[in-house]
């Protein structure tokens, strides 16, 4: 049961990581197609909207990193050593993106302002496909500990079913970031851009679970009898899908806080469809939960740590989001 409840959490770490983390580099998407008469306000919008929380987000993927690291050594030693090229390049990117947003921010140089909206755009594209393919990379089965050479650095990760989840990921941040830019623009020309962009990227999400599952049906077919193998899979496939409808409907009908809530709930139910499909693994094809997990008094001495913890980080969230107006009404002055 200790090994269950932290990886539960570490799923649900990376549930928070993508909707608030993940948003922002859809945020950077939209900064880099931003286009027409209005292409620098659109860019003003995402860059007022990310700026006051954009760093603390990264707080749930570090938590999810230590909990792996901690309760089930094993799996983070062979996720690290066969992907350990696409995360580095992940890492680059997050600094790269990171440090790009802040030198935009105060630099007052119009040619030099671009220069770095071009890096911090360009990072948030990369970013979240190279997140992508590692999930992808863990749930393809290609992590086989008995092989080991040089070439398995890149055949682990390098293949069409992690790169479409990956691109995938990219089409999830992107579809999210609009939604959110929706209630955050005060503007109506500004709502009816991202309203758009929201509806067209939620056609192309829509296209890319088609081409995942296409994909995996001839690269990956155990994970696609993985994602229908019991009542329960189809059930949840069904509310996704409700959920989908629901969030393009509310934004064909400008309810735009209800889109929002339904944008995050789909993208939830994809998340958690995928730690459902892969349970009782964490790395496929041979590391389970129950296998690595470290010692009983390691996972009891983590989740006390967690619980204290949390006591601080949720309270903290909380008034960063409500300091800047993210949740429970206008921005406090």
């Amino acid at each position: 049961m200790l090994e269950l409840t932290c990886a539960v959490i570490i799923a649900v770490a990376l549930n928070i990581y993508l909707l608030l983390g993940g948003a922002d580099y859809g945020g950077g998407v939209w900064d880099f197609l931003a286009s027409g008469q209005r292409a620098e306000r659109q860019r003003e919008l995402v860059e007022r909207s990310i700026g006051p929380i954009w760093e603390a987000n990264h707080v749930w993927l570090i938590a999810a990193v230590v909990i792996l690291f901690t309760a089930f050594p094993p799996a983070f030693a062979r996720i690290m050593t066969f992907l350990h090229i696409p995360l580095l390049l992940m890492l680059f990117g997050i600094v790269a993106r990171g440090s790009a947003f802040a030198f935009r921010s105060y630099e007052a140089r119009h040619d030099f302002r671009r220069r770095w909206g071009t890096v911090f755009a360009t990072a948030s594209l990369l970013t979240p496909v190279l997140l992508g393919t590692v999930i992808g990379a863990v749930a393809w089965g290609k992590l086989d500990g008995r092989v080991i050479s040089f070439s398995v650095f890149l055949t682990s990760w390098l293949g069409f079913f992690p790169l479409s989840v990956g691109f995938y990921a990219l089409a999830m941040v992107a579809f999210l970031a609009a939604v959110y830019l929706t209630v955050e623009a005060s503007e109506a020309d500004l709502k009816e851009d991202f309203r758009r962009k929201a509806l067209g990227s939620a056609f192309f999400l829509g296209f890319m679970a088609a081409e995942v599952l296409a994909v995996a049906s001839f690269d990956a077919p155990e994970i696609l009898h993985d994602l229908t193998r019991t009542p329960w899979s189809w059930i949840l496939h069904a509310v996704t899908a409700a959920a989908a409808l629901g969030t393009m409907a509310a934004l064909w009908r400008r309810h735009y806080h209800w889109a929002r809530l339904l944008a995050g709930a789909q993208v939830s139910l994809i998340i958690w469809g995928w730690a459902f499909s892969q349970y009782p693994h964490l790395v496929k094809p041979d590391i389970s939960l129950y296998e690595a997990a470290a010692p009983p008094l390691t996972l009891q001495l983590l989740l006390l740590a967690l619980g204290a913890g949390s006591l601080i980080l949720v309270p903290s969230m909380y008034y960063l989001f409500r300091v800047f107006g993210k949740i429970g009404g206008p921005p406090i002055r």
